[in-house]
């Protein structure tokens, strides 16, 4: 597979956008072009609480018009008068609003096959420069038996009388939906669609509605359907298919490679249940594999809006993605394994294939890998550099056997780990005090109290126990105890990564009097010295206890 690295050379991967052809209802000029309706604002708000405002449904619609979808599908209009409202604005402003290159996306409706629900999505829509109607019916035994409680021939009935009734009110864009087509009797899907397409509709869907269909039968369904449809051809195919078994991206590619030529997707794939095919998913492998496996398809999306929309459907929706999301998700660039970031560093195509900028994501220096436990020197040394340490190789060794240790502890490492690594591990002499031992009590009754051991550098080890206002200054104030000497703490700061459990903690103390002033050259006036350390750990007052000794360390020394 050639990557999106070698297909479009970086220096035009920002603008490239795929020319788009002039819309018409029922066909499409370029038999290459696949149309993309994108329904987060109606399936997907479908995610269990995932009901969005007006304003935020509106929002999402100018953002989604700017991703360049060619079909809007802006919600229900029947369900509520907010949702009325919402579509009709969606309707009235988006659907209104043209671009220099003749752009304006088409608004729909839908509807159940009934006159109320129609006549009231039309109402929402027909403002638009280009409405559209789709109205939908079950077409499954199990679902007409169940939940209509109609014959087949009932349901035929209905279906073409509302794509007819729709027609009349004055909309000449009205997709027909036969609800759980993958379960259906392919007889009568056929006899439907047939029936339906010669009653007025531009466009049928075929929906996975409950995600059962493995990616070959569906493949087949859709070719199936062309071949066995009388007027398949005067209509728009469009694909509609459910994540129940993770499936609904490769059942959508699957479709398009079979003659579909609308494919109905949703922002980081939400949707009922466990969601939609996946529109960013979509996109980007016709866009990966456009020539390799799909023949040339394209679509017109603008993928440098994807991750901008995709963080406002996340924001909106409060449906979180998972870190491992694919494009989208925060882990879905960045590497930590030392083989990979060893090869990444080398040249990016090793392990991505494509440019995070293609999808909108601007990278700094320092993105792009984590270094964790899996890390190697690679990976290491080149962060240390971006951060400015010049390290010779038995400094980078040095660095590397503590990195590795910490690796272990802690989910990962950041860069003030890193400093507090070399700070501890390079810059500084042979310690005159180190950490022995830790013991903490504390709790609401009574105050924290602390027991620390200390061990010279001779191996001598000393102990102290103390009380304070809290763990941290009652560890503090027992190392005190121990080194007898006169510690003034200056500064004290923690930092947490955002899960709370990786602590790196900074502390600057100087001499609480002033028998070790020295006098600065250009202004005569008198300098205290004062003396930092760094630690990092996963426990806080560890963390303290380490940096406080670095700092101690540091001031004696001085001394000396």
């Amino acid at each position: 597979m050639t990557p999106i690295h070698s297909i479009i050379p970086s220096s035009q991967t920002k603008n490239i956008i795929n020319k788009r052809p002039i819309y018409i209802p029922n066909y499409i000029p370029d038999p290459y072009y696949v149309r993309i309706l994108d329904t987060t604002l109606r399936d997907g708000e479908q995610s269990p609480g995932a009901a969005m405002t007006p304003q935020e449904k509106l929002d999402i619609a100018r953002q989604l018009a700017k991703l360049g979808v060619d079909v809007i599908e802006a919600g229900f209009p029947c369900s509520s008068p907010e949702e009325f409202k919402a579509v009709k604005m969606i309707a009235e402003q988006v659907g209104n609003d043209v671009g220099d290159d003749g752009y304006v996306p088409v608004i729909v409706g839908v509807a159940r096959c009934n006159e109320k629900d129609i006549e009231t999505a039309w109402e929402a829509v027909k403002h638009a420069m280009r409405p559209k109607i789709s109205t939908f019916i079950a077409t499954s035994p199990i679902h007409m038996e169940y939940k209509l409680g109609k014959s087949k021939e009932e349901v035929l009935e209905i279906a073409c009388k509302m794509v007819k009734f729709a027609k009349n009110l004055g909309c000449y864009d009205i997709q027909f939906v036969p609800e759980d087509a993958t379960r259906s009797e392919k007889d009568f899907l056929y006899k439907i669609l047939e029936e339906i397409i010669k009653a007025g509709a531009t466009s049928v869907a075929i929906p996975d509605t409950v995600g059962i269909t493995m990616p070959w039968e569906y493949a087949k369904l859709i070719s199936d359907i062309k071949a066995n449809t009388p007027g398949i051809e005067n209509v728009v195919l469009s694909t509609h298919c459910h994540n129940d078994l993770g499936l609904a991206v490769a059942n959508t590619l699957e479709g398009a490679r079979a003659g579909a030529r609308q494919l109905e997707v949703t922002i980081n794939g939400i949707g009922e249940r466990a969601g939609n095919a996946s529109s960013e998913e979509v996109v980007i492998a016709l866009k990966c594999k456009r020539y390799e496996a799909f023949d040339g398809l394209y679509t017109a999306i603008n993928t440098q809006h994807i991750l901008k929309t995709s963080k406002m459907v996340e924001k909106y929706t409060g449906m979180h993605l998972q870190p491992h999301k694919a494009l989208v998700g925060a882990n879905a660039f960045v590497h930590e394994s030392g083989i990979h970031q060893d090869g990444w560093l080398k040249h990016k195509a090793t392990y991505e294939i494509i440019s995070p900028e293609c999808i909108g994501i601007k990278r700094s220096k320092g993105e792009g890998y984590v270094l964790g436990k899996l890390s190697g020197r690679a990976g290491l040394r080149n962060r240390l550099e971006e951060l400015g340490f010049q390290l010779n190789n038995d400094e980078i060794n040095s660095v590397f056997l503590n990195f590795k240790a910490l690796g272990d502890k802690k989910k990962r490492v950041t860069d003030g780990d890193l400093r507090a690594l070399v700070s501890n591990e390079i810059t500084h002499t042979e310690p005159i005090w180190k950490l022995g031992d830790l013991q903490v009590t504390c709790g609401t009754f009574g105050l924290s109290t602390t027991t620390v051991k200390l061990i010279t550098k001779n191996g001598s080890t000393h102990v102290a126990c103390s009380v304070g206002q809290g763990s941290v200054d009652s560890a503090l104030k027992a190392i005190n105890l121990i080194v007898k000497e006169p510690i003034k703490l200056v500064e004290y700061s923690t930092t947490t990564i955002k899960n709370g459990a990786n602590v790196t903690t900074s502390i600057v103390i100087g001499r609480e009097n002033n028998n070790h002033e020295s006098t600065s050259t250009p202004t005569q006036e008198n300098v205290h010295p004062t003396f930092s350390g760094t630690a990092a750990g996963t426990d806080v007052v560890v963390s303290s206890v380490e940096a406080y000794i670095a700092a101690l360390n540091k001031m004696l020394g001085y001394k000396e």
